[in-house]
């Protein structure tokens, strides 16, 4: 069954990457270059998953997953973070902020798959 899904990334090669990985797997996905442009989107449709990078200018992932957790429409909204980041401080930040996952970079499409699959509800 295909979910609506937005991958929010600073850098245009990784969004292209997950965004092929997701439609390819049949999913119908947007893009967003940072959590500000990401809020825009969202406040316009719903979508069943966001995958958002940590890092980014603007408005980084954590605060991207605050402000989501804030709304009620997003209340129980998958949000995996897919980072460089390994440091399991980050991942308690993650953790705090709201995050259901995380996803180090990099990875394959098929740890990326499994991942969706496991969060995303049939």
């Amino acid at each position: 069954m295909s979910k609506r899904i937005i991958t929010v990334d600073d850098a245009a090669t990784m969004r292209k990457m997950v965004s092929f990985t997701l439609k390819g797997a049949g999913h119908d996905v947007i893009e967003a270059a940072d959590g500000r442009e990401a809020l825009t989107a969202l406040q316009q449709r719903g979508v069943d998953l966001v995958i958002t990078d940590v890092n980014m200018p603007n408005m980084d992932g954590l605060e991207l997953t605050r402000q989501l957790r804030a709304l009620p429409a997003f209340a129980r909204t998958p949000i995996i973070l897919l980072t460089t980041e390994s440091d399991p401080a980050k991942k308690t930040l993650g953790r705090a902020a709201g995050a259901t996952g995380w996803i180090v970079k990099p990875f394959s499409q098929e740890q990326l798959l499994a991942v969706v699959a496991k969060v995303l509800p049939n």
